[in-house]
């Protein structure tokens, strides 16, 4: 691998900047960019926070009523009307009616002690009219499963990519490098994957898995997403192992191996790291389709796909907060980092001065 070529300016020798401090200047002056990688840093700030039990560790406990609306729509129902108001004795005792004076309830006495031992007060009573963005039909914070629904999608997104990314680096380091069979076995295995359009194909893994949770769906679309990275990296290996600096360490001695991935590696890196910011993208959009429907995180797990499925119902009764927490977090999260994107692949372009 070539070193940065040294400049003598005035007796001094000033080292020229190298593709990645030239890539970060670019960077800097795209505000777009910049930011989009701010929305970047703060969800996944959010999804490490949320991971650690900083935030959102209490989102499966009901501290809400049954659909309790956003604190700016006031404790209404949906249409529109003022919830009436119901006493702790209306809640906790059935007022008698008439010709049901003989019918004893059997479980009076136990009510009655367990209202005592807690001082008077109902579960009712403990729990928030309205929640900052609403709750679910359990009670729960929606706010809190929004937060925790970006921990599972955005980990789930990276993880996945990443194995994406190490397996097309593996296979398109081989496939270019060595040639022959051997790039024939990895174009075959290659076309094999692209014939089945990736959704059904993801689809049908996850119907004969039958199995939920956040390492299968990982596993699914790390697993079947490499595709479109082992193409573009085959392609560079293609073009780099025939330049010069690659005959040079063939020249001294140097491995295949050394060659493939500690000369050639570096150079087609930032492909990769495009590639891989495009998959995060597409395996969380990914991830959510599937938890939509049902072949996603299991039921102890929230994510925003599981959000999404849960509010199809709560929607036709009026209650659409649930719905537009998600799709907001999903939305801003997508186009971020979408914009990222397209602001890492123009500065690392090498045909930008």
């Amino acid at each position: 691998m070539t070193q940065a070529a040294a400049l003598s300016i005035g007796g001094r020798r000033a080292e020229s900047p190298g593709l990645w401090v030239l890539a970060w200047r670019r960077f800097c002056r795209d505000r777009v960019g910049l930011v989009s990688f701010l929305i970047v840093v703060f969800f996944s700030g959010l999804m490490v926070a949320s991971g650690l039990h900083l935030v959102a560790a209490d989102w499966s406990k009901e501290v809400g009523v049954n659909y309790a609306p956003p604190t700016f729509a006031g404790p209404t129902i949906p249409d529109g009307s003022a919830a009436a108001p119901v006493s702790s004795e209306a809640a906790g005792e059935a007022s008698p009616v008439a010709g049901d004076t003989d019918i004893v309830d059997p479980l009076a006495e136990v009510l009655a002690q367990i209202r005592s031992e807690s001082g008077g007060a109902s579960v009712a009573d403990a729990q928030a009219p309205t929640l900052v963005f609403g709750g679910d039909r359990w009670g729960r914070d929606v706010l809190q499963k929004t937060i925790k629904g970006t921990e599972t999608s955005m980990f789930v997104g990276l993880v996945a990519a990443l194995l994406a990314a190490f397996l097309a680096t593996v296979f398109g380091a081989l496939a270019g490098y060595y040639g022959g069979w051997i790039d024939d076995f990895f174009n075959w295995f290659y076309s094999v994957f692209t014939s089945i359009p990736y959704l059904l194909l993801i689809l049908a893994i996850a119907a004969v898995l039958n199995q939920k949770g956040t390492l299968t769906v990982i596993l699914i679309l790390g697993l079947t997403g490499w595709t479109g990275i082992f193409r573009l990296v085959r392609a560079e290996y293609l073009k780099h192992k025939v330049r010069e600096y690659i005959q040079a360490a063939d020249a001294i001695g140097a491995s295949h191996a050394r060659r493939m991935f500690v000369h050639i590696l570096p150079n087609v890196s930032h492909v990769i790291l495009v590639q891989l910011s495009l998959h995060v993208v597409l395996f969380i959009k990914s991830e959510v389709v599937l938890s939509f429907l049902g072949f996603g995180v299991g039921v102890d797990t929230v994510s925003w796909g599981s959000m999404l499925n849960e509010a199809q119902s709560e929607l036709i009764l009026g209650y659409w907060w649930q719905l537009v927490a998600a799709t907001v977090a999903m939305a801003l999260l997508v186009t971020g980092f979408s914009l990222f994107t397209d602001a890492l692949r123009d500065a690392l372009d090498p045909k930008l001065k």
